[in-house]
């Protein structure tokens, strides 16, 4: 049977849109594909960004601010030696935009100037890191993307 070059062009279609079909129905049915790139509450989160902004400000008026750098226990914040750690408060929230499920949130709880996050809660791949923080009334914010 011979099939003229119409009847092949329109088979060949066929194929090509049955091909890119099934990897869409694939990828939107998969949860393996399923990324959350925008966190819940964006406007509630808009809403308080003045705040964020000044205690940004703070965050640069200070001498130094805090440095993160991966050590081999893991992510380790060092917040400024001229600060008495002990009156240190907020909390460190890291953000991972691919994937909800490995955001986490714990308390800062200082024993020394510095805070290890360990490496076993830590994922390969881009983080958010959001420190939050207070000193002796006044509030103060530190934003990080870091890839580990």
């Amino acid at each position: 049977m011979k099939i003229n070059w119409g009847t092949g062009l329109v088979i060949g279609m066929i194929f090509f849109i049955g091909f890119i079909l099934f990897f869409v129905i694939k990828i939107s049915t998969d949860k393996k594909y399923d990324y959350d790139l925008v966190t819940e509450e964006y406007y509630k989160k808009e809403l308080v960004f003045q705040k964020e902004i000044d205690d940004r400000a703070n965050s640069n008026s200070l001498e130094a601010n805090i440095i993160g750098k991966k050590t081999e226990k893991g992510w380790m914040l060092t917040f400024p030696e001229n600060l008495d750690y002990t009156k240190i408060t907020g909390t460190v929230f890291l953000y991972r935009p691919s994937n909800k499920n490995l955001d986490f949130q714990e308390p800062l709880k200082l024993s020394s100037n510095s805070l290890v996050i360990a490496d076993e809660r830590l994922v390969a791949g881009r983080w958010n890191t959001i420190v939050q923080w207070s000193y002796e009334g006044k509030d103060y914010l530190y934003k990080k993307e870091i890839v580990y």
